[in-house]
């Protein structure tokens, strides 16, 4: 496509009467692609994002088996679990960072409307730019535009799910535990905040896999729309 551009331009440089002026012209590709039809495109490319890839973030171990998005422990709960499996309370420890991953994995199996939700809510102010941008540069404008209001919906969906898989109560023996060790500083962290914000950056890993493959293989677009307009990019 792009090498048709140069012959059609180097055409209109050089040729000197209208009547081969209009043949050229005539020649050009006809379907121009509106910012809107794009935004569409765009959408659609995240909307299969979350269909085909946030999709496996709901399955048992989606995310602690995938290291893409496995939630780890925050700083300062790393000390916690050190210390626990120092005493010989491995176990304990290994449940804690287990169920901080159900829960994500719980919380995005109900929340999963709330992101298709918000990318079709999304406006893309300057679509052709996000299309031409980085691999990733849909799925970075609906970040943008988004985690504040998903964050706010996300969080209590998070803390229903910490009492689902049983988060909060194996969390709290592990707390009471650590606390009662003569000499360790007391500890009291929001897990729910953390796991929240863990889980949707999750979230936004994989639906930029999906986009990856959609800009990078041809074979992942399967429809019209995705043809069309992620054919501009190539």
């Amino acid at each position: 496509m792009k090498f048709q551009k140069i012959i059609f331009l180097i055409g209109i440089l050089f040729l000197s009467s209208c009547s081969e002026l209009q043949q050229v012209v005539n020649q050009l590709p006809q379907d121009v692609i509106s910012n809107t039809d794009i935004a569409a495109g765009l959408r659609q490319a995240l909307d299969y994002g979350i269909a085909k890839q946030v999709k496996k973030l709901t399955l048992k171990d989606g995310y602690f088996k995938n290291d893409l998005v496995k939630i780890s422990l925050p700083e300062e709960l790393k000390k916690v679990d050190k210390t626990l499996r120092d005493i010989g309370l491995g176990d304990l420890a290994d449940q804690g960072l287990k169920t901080l991953n159900r829960a994500a994995e719980s919380a995005v199996k109900e929340a999963t409307p709330i992101f298709i939700d918000a990318v079709k809510g999304i406006t893309f102010n300057d679509a052709k730019n996000i299309l031409l941008g980085a691999d990733n540069a849909a799925t970075q404008y609906l970040q943008s535009g988004t985690t504040s209001a998903l964050y706010t919906k996300f969080n209590p969906v998070i803390k229903n799910s910490f009492t689902k898989v049983g988060a909060d109560k194996i969390w709290s023996t592990i707390i009471q535990k650590y606390n009662t060790i003569p000499f360790v500083k007391k500890v009291n962290p929001d897990l729910t905040d953390y796991v929240t914000q863990k889980a949707l950056e999750g979230v936004y890993t994989m639906i930029a896999v999906e986009e990856k493959q959609i800009r990078t293989k041809i074979s992942s677009r399967n429809t019209d729309l995705l043809k069309k307009v992620f054919a501009l990019q190539d």
